[in-house]
This record gives structure tokens, sequence and C-alpha cells, in this order.
């Protein structure tokens, strides 16, 4: 579903090592084939430091994906309908295979599942933070396709063009589910503000006011306090920097808010002739890494949730080991 600027994770602050003449050799042909726009593939040399920011933006991108099952789970049993229920029971199931997809994509530079899974649990690794913020309404679920989904959509396409080719496949597919997403949320929120009664078009207001701005947060600080978007696209990994992201999505949105009748909550939006893009007010940017430091209003339920679905899973882990364990100890039939 959704994948974050890599600058919510911090510096490595790894030294760089000296390099031998033929690690030397290989860095050259290394950035040769970046400048080509040549894919590097998983048994493909490249420096540990591609390999680290490959492993921090994947595994967070796959970990979102599994932590924003929640919020939208949480409305399977109370949607109002069961077209609802069973659209909303087809993206939640896709967001699963989305980070199936990208955990599959991580392994390929060397860090198993369950490496993965552990720094998720332990804090260690981070997921987008919009997933922080609750669901209070059935409009928050419309608005989520709409807005979240849509954010996800102008990050992610971009990456099916990643240097580093596991990821940009497994994107690809990814992207064509999220259009699917984003379409859902869109119309079931055009119903509302189109067929509903005025305390739905009120719902669906208050739901566009509330995540409104954490989605603009979704693609990162500004890119003057971008700690890694530079050396990204420099690589390759990331093909536009964030605040061109944001841009492109305030555009896009602010037309379709127009057709579906809603207002943006920004006193500072409107269009400037002369830079050919909408202006925009200022975001709240010590919320922002309030939220990606753990102080959300649904941190800690979140992660509480992963966790204990973890554990609770184990013997279903356990089962399906010992059984292909069982397999692979019978003999080949003639």
């Amino acid at each position: 579903m959704y994948t974050q600027a890599m600058d919510t994770m911090g510096k490595d602050g790894d030294a760089p090592a000296l390099q031998t003449a033929d690690q030397q050799a290989l860095q050259a042909r290394f950035d040769a084939r970046i400048d080509a726009g040549d894919f590097i593939e998983a048994k493909d040399w490249m420096p540990d430091h591609y390999r680290k920011t490959l492993l921090r933006q994947i595994s967070q991108h796959a970990h979102s994906e599994i932590v924003g099952m929640l919020p939208e789970g949480n409305w399977v049993t109370r949607a109002p309908s069961l077209k609802r229920k069973a659209i909303l029971l087809a993206k939640i199931q896709d967001e699963g295979g989305h980070g199936l997809y990208l955990y599959a994509a991580a392994e390929t530079l060397g860090s198993s599942r369950d490496q993965l899974l552990h720094a998720l649990h332990t804090g260690k690794a981070k997921y987008s933070s919009i997933f922080n913020y609750p669901t209070l309404t059935w409009a928050d679920i419309g608005t989520i396709g709409w807005l979240v989904d849509g954010a996800a959509i102008m990050n992610q396409v971009p990456i099916c063009r990643c240097s580093y080719a596991p990821y940009a496949r497994a994107m690809i597919r990814i992207c064509r589910e999220e259009s699917f997403h984003q379409r859902q949320g869109y119309d079931s929120l055009l119903v509302m503000m189109q067929e509903g009664t005025p305390e739905q078009r009120a719902m669906v207001q208050d739901a566009v006011n509330r995540w409104w701005w954490p989605c603009l947060m979704m693609f990162g600080p500004p890119d003057a306090e971008s700690t890694h978007t530079a050396q990204s696209m420099r690589w390759g990994i990331k093909r536009i920097s964030n605040d061109d992201l944001r841009q492109k999505f305030v555009d896009a949105t602010v037309e379709q808010a127009k057709v579906l009748g809603v207002t943006l909550p920004d006193p500072h939006l409107h269009w400037n002739e002369a830079r050919g893009h909408y202006d925009f007010g200022h975001l709240d940017w010590d919320e922002f890494w309030r939220v990606v430091g753990g102080e959300g209003p649904c941190n800690r339920e979140r992660l509480a949730a992963r966790v204990n679905a973890w554990e609770e899973g184990a013997w279903v882990r356990e089962a399906a080991l010992a059984h292909a364990a069982k397999v692979a100890a019978q003999p080949l039939a003639a």
C-alpha cells in the first residue's frame, strides 16, 4: 500500500571502508551501470551501503503494507453493505500480498523474513507514519483509499523504474492493484457525497480534514532536510524528490476534490499561475517526527497488534515447518 521516504530511519553512522583495487574496479563498474540506467539483479555485485539502503526502504515498505491492514480490518464487520464488505476484504487481501512480495524482494538482499519481522516487532524498523492515525468512521475507509492510496501510487509508480530489479518488478503488480484501491475509495466517497444524507456528507468532510495533512507528510521531510534523498536518487533507487512528489499529489488531488465536492483543509491552497502549480500551507513537521518517533495516536496499538498476531500464529508456522520436514523426508516416488 504505502512507502515513505527513508529519511525517517536516521543515519547509519558507518564510515566508508578503504577499498582494494579489485573493489574499486567493481565500484566503477557498478557506477557505470547505474549511470547507464541498467537494472541491478540480486546476484550482481553492489556496494554495501546500496544494499543497506535498499533493505531499509523495502522492509519499511513491506511493514507498511502489513500494518496498513489493521485500520481497515477494523471496519470489515461494520461495512454498510455486502458490496462494500467484499471490496474491503479484497483490498485487505491485496495489502497482505503486497507485503509478501516485498518481504521476498528484501530477502534477495540477504535478510531473512524472521530478521525483518523481528526488527519491526522490536521497534528497530519503521513503517509509514500514516498508519498511526485512527479510523473513526466509515468515511475514513474511503478517504484512505482516495488520499492515502493516492499518495502511495504517486510515490510508488517511479519505483517501477528503481535500479534494483527485484524491487522494480514487484512494484509493477503492486501499482496496478493500488490503482483499484484508490478508485474504490474515491467511488465510496462519491456515493456518500452525491447520494448520501447531510450527515454522511459532513462525515466525509471531517475525514478529509483529518487525513489531508498526514497524507502530505507521507512523502517524507522537505528535500532540504532529507538525509537520504540525494544518494538514493544518485543510485536510481528514488526517481523523484520528496517535494516534487508532494507537489504532484497536491496538483492532482485538488482537481479530484472539486469533482467530489469536498474542501481541502488548507486556507493557503491556491493556484499559482507563475509556477503552474498549486501553492499550499506549511506542514507540521514536529507532529510528523513525533509520530515517527512512536508518539502518534495509535503507534503502540498498531505495534502491539502485530506482535500479538506473530505470537498467536506461532503454532501455524511450526505446523507448516513440521509438514515441510515430513514431506522432505519421504522417499521420492518411483
